[in-house]
């Protein structure tokens, strides 16, 4: 059931504390509205309200929008009352449902699926509703899709956005931007990457090292990996992230925030198996995707409490908002 967006104003004496919500099951399109004072207060309410079986702990918390995990009390106070959340059991993934308001849902694992094999609409329709939903999705999109986006005929995307051709080609440049900005921090760190390279080798030859050294830990990475090769049947990643992790430089700026996620909670001897690679780089990778993934909430972040107090001083009346000042003196 939705929760009425005109609520009246808390009287003095009730719980001001409380922050209207919206929840619902994954593959669900029942919503319950919900009152929660703090992130933990919606998710133990979830498990009765959703009837979520106790063994099936824990329970994650997403954006229905686009299935960013709330797992900070501070970022889900800046968020706006009446958001949609998504509890997700332990064994459960986000899902993307159509703001339609129809049943279709889309798993984010089917996306890779070619569309012109079934009949499906076009994979950017998808993603330009996240968009048409919240603009800030933007910086949640990996690569693949801003460039898909971008390709898109203008009245194409403007038709499915309901926005004018100028202010879509508007958007579309703004898709490019956000794409050169990850190219050119990509960039960066290939040529960070290559000076701390040139001087390990600069220092091993100095130091003249025994090449055996090196042979004897690419046996020991090869053994390691032969030891471990039986869980790598565990890897919970689609052989698209599981490429971009392999072939990409940076990849971490290739990566949608979902997938960043997915990344980061993969156990390092797992993932360093399914990659052929050492354990140390496969960390190394990891602790890049888990930097990159909060910076980019932290810029949803930012933007949702601009957004807020954008509202707030829209609320205003027009003698606060803009208040006359007095006149100067002339001499």
């Amino acid at each position: 059931m939705e929760v009425p967006g005109d609520a009246r104003a808390p009287e003095p004496g009730e719980n001001q504390g409380l922050k209207p919500c919206l929840l619902r099951r994954n593959h669900s399109c029942e919503q319950y509205g919900v009152a929660a004072s703090c992130l933990e207060d919606l998710r133990s309410k979830a498990y009765d309200i959703l009837a979520i079986d106790k063994s099936l702990a824990p329970v994650t918390l997403v954006l229905a929008e686009d299935g960013t995990i709330v797992d900070d009390d501070d970022y889900f106070l800046c968020l706006p009352s009446n958001t949609k959340f998504v509890a997700l059991a332990s064994n459960e993934k986000w899902a993307y449902r159509n703001s339609d308001g129809g049943t279709a849902w889309i798993s984010q694992e089917s996306f890779s699926v070619d569309e012109t094999d079934n009949g499906a609409e076009p994979k950017w329709k998808n993603v330009a509703r996240q968009l048409k939903d919240d603009l800030s999705s933007i910086i949640l999109l990996s690569e693949e899709d801003l460039q898909m986006l971008i390709d898109v005929p203008c009245s194409d995307l403007a038709q499915e956005l309901c926005q004018s051709r100028v202010t879509v080609q508007g958007l579309q440049n703004t898709l490019q931007q956000v794409l050169d900005q990850r190219e050119e921090a990509r960039q960066s760190k290939q040529l960070l990457e290559l000076y701390l390279q040139a001087l390990e080798k600069e220092g091993r030859i100095l130091s003249q090292q025994p090449e055996s050294k090196a042979g004897f830990s690419d046996e020991t990475d090869a053994a390691d990996t032969g030891l471990s090769r039986e869980s790598s049947s565990e890897i919970a990643l689609s052989s698209q992230i599981l490429t971009a992790l392999k072939e990409k430089p940076a990849p971490e700026l290739s990566l949608s925030s979902q997938d960043l996620e997915l990344v980061t909670k993969e156990d390092p001897k797992a993932l360093a198996v399914a990659l052929n690679w050492d354990i140390k780089k496969t960390e190394t990778v990891q602790h890049a995707c888990n930097q990159e993934l909060s910076l980019r909430l932290q810029q949803i972040q930012s933007l949702h409490s601009l957004r807020n107090i954008s509202a707030r001083r829209n609320s205003l009346p027009a003698e606060l908002r803009s208040p006359k000042r007095a006149k100067r003196d002339p001499t």
